[in-house]
């Protein structure tokens, strides 16, 4: 593609990471060619998803849940190296054997309605023209920064899980971290060992799981999940509803008084937080670790969201659109169920692509 015009096809992927890679999988195993049939576009520099953007100190021996791609699976990796590089380089490998060829790096800009029944996917390569589009765009660009009183006054350092660097960088200072979630508790047990101090504060108390977390469990953590895109509602995490796993670094974080949890304070100072019961507490860094919001905002002009401001979803397919899938989104945002998401989604599409054949009259512009 040279930049120009329009380039039409079957199905434009926009995502490279778990799901992307896994519905591109499932493409060519049904005959699609990429970059005839299909294109992959990724907005992220290199291959492996979010997972090259997480800090250096999250080694693959702390991963919990990661699940091989389809047709590869990730042996002999070294426990020790940073996840970061251990699934960057697994993916390129994946990529690689499979001749997936992602484009990269890809912005989409926007997902508009085209002619003769196409979506137009506006990219900064150029435009694709698609008879169907599987969204795996995931939540990492869309990282959740909460809004307080004062926010705007602190003169310390504010930053998001997304931007985290490590706990040496917070050698000897006062450290608050907000948010109940894995993140905010892995942060938490890290900077502990550097830091001069360290406070912990969440909206609801920590919600701790003990004993085996087997499919059954799953598959009602996942249901709950399922159940709001169904309804129209922005998607929780999966792992908003099954709870902290109470293992042994848990344990040992608690007992050290690690994870002693405060109230979520009312405002922000420029030295610190403040409660409305005259409590203060000075600062030097505040961490937010506050999740992630589906990033979503290139499917806006095919105004897809209901009311309660989520995309309603039957399995993967946008129920407003049936030329759009979505996955990675809602209850196929673990690693499992990207897999199982970008399987069911070219299941549909290939429906699709069979009950309503190409239009007469398509004509691909010339030098494309």
């Amino acid at each position: 593609m040279n930049g120009f015009g329009v380039h039409e096809l079957d199905v434009v992927v926009v995502g490279a990471g778990q799901a992307g890679l896994s519905a591109a999988y499932h493409l060519r195993r049904t005959g699609l060619e990429p970059d005839r049939d299909f294109v992959v576009l990724d907005h992220a520099p290199r291959a492996g998803g979010a997972w090259q953007f997480r800090w250096p100190s999250l080694t693959y021996g702390k991963v919990h849940g990661m699940h091989a791609l389809p047709g590869m699976e990730l042996t002999g990796a070294d426990g020790s190296r940073p996840s970061s590089k251990v699934i960057g380089a697994y993916f390129t490998a994946y990529e690689e054997r499979f001749g997936l060829r992602v484009h990269r790096p890809v912005t989409v800009r926007a997902v508009r309605e085209g002619e003769g029944g196409r979506l137009l996917v506006e990219s900064s390569e150029g435009t694709y023209a698609a008879r169907a589009l599987i969204n795996a765009t995931g939540t990492w660009d869309r990282p959740f920064w909460p809004r307080y009183p004062g926010q705007e006054t602190f003169r310390g350092r504010q930053l998001h899980t997304v931007n985290y660097p490590g706990p040496e960088e917070f050698a000897g200072q006062r450290v608050l971290v907000v948010g109940g979630g894995a993140s905010g508790t892995q942060h938490l047990m890290e900077i502990a060992d550097t830091a001069a101090e360290t406070t912990w504060v969440t909206r609801r108390e920590p919600v701790y799981r003990e004993g085996p977390f087997g499919e059954v469990e799953g598959r009602a953590a996942v249901a709950l999940v399922e159940e709001r895109v169904r309804q129209g509602l922005p998607p929780q995490s999966v792992v908003s509803v099954t709870g902290l796993p109470l293992n042994d670094a848990i344990r040992a974080a608690r007992d050290r008084g690690v994870l002693d949890r405060q109230p979520m304070f009312d405002r922000i100072t420029p030295t610190g937080v403040a409660w409305d019961d005259g409590r203060t507490l000075e600062v030097d860094v505040i961490l937010w670790a506050t999740g992630f919001r589906a990033a979503i905002d290139h499917l806006a002009p095919l105004r897809l969201r209901e009311p309660g401001g989520g995309i309603r979803v039957d399995g993967t397919q946008a129920v407003r659109d049936e030329r759009v899938h979505l996955v990675g989104y809602g209850p196929s945002a673990s690693t499992i169920g990207a897999n199982r998401a970008g399987r069911a989604a070219v299941a549909a599409i290939r429906r699709l692509l069979e009950r309503n054949p190409e239009p007469e009259g398509v004509v691909v512009p010339a030098g494309e």
